[in-house]
């Protein structure tokens, strides 16, 4: 799947999305009602017409990224966490660094929103995509508050 100028490839199961591959193309085109929903709502998120996606996602981590990356998809759209204020609400406030591997791991990017994740004082931190599409996203997100 591409959404519009932003490339990425996502790879699903029989009904969960399970990554998505930022700065990739896709093999083929989206087949079958549940791809072509993943391909809806990624193009309408990029569009800036969507906010939260509906569809069910399975990403495969250790426990400790598991509850990382669902404290990040708490995270509001249009708003930022920092890597130490993610570790506190997982109730282990000295793990900013751990979160920050997870949130490289995350296989699952923009529908687990690791991009909402800066570094203290506001600097962006890295990205998997790369920092120009982070800005991107959160530039976006900004815009359809």
């Amino acid at each position: 799947m591409v959404a519009d100028t932003i490339r990425l490839a996502v790879t699903t199961d029989e009904d969960h999305v399970t990554a998505i591959h930022l700065r990739s193309r896709a093999t083929r085109p989206a087949r079958g009602a549940f791809e072509r929903l993943v391909d809806r709502e990624l193009r309408e998120y990029f569009a800036g017409r969507r906010r939260a996606f509906t569809f069910p996602i399975r990403p495969h981590g250790s426990p400790f990224q598991q509850r990382v990356w669902q404290a990040l998809r708490r995270i509001p759209f249009g708003a930022t966490r920092t890597y130490g204020e993610v570790a506190g609400e997982i109730g282990q406030p000295r793990a900013a660094r751990a979160v920050g591997m997870a949130n490289h791991r995350n296989p699952i990017p923009v529908v687990i929103p690791c991009h909402r994740v800066v570094a203290a004082g506001g600097k962006l931190g890295g990205y998997g995509g790369g920092l120009a599409l982070k800005q991107r996203l959160l530039a976006l997100e900004a815009a359809g508050r």
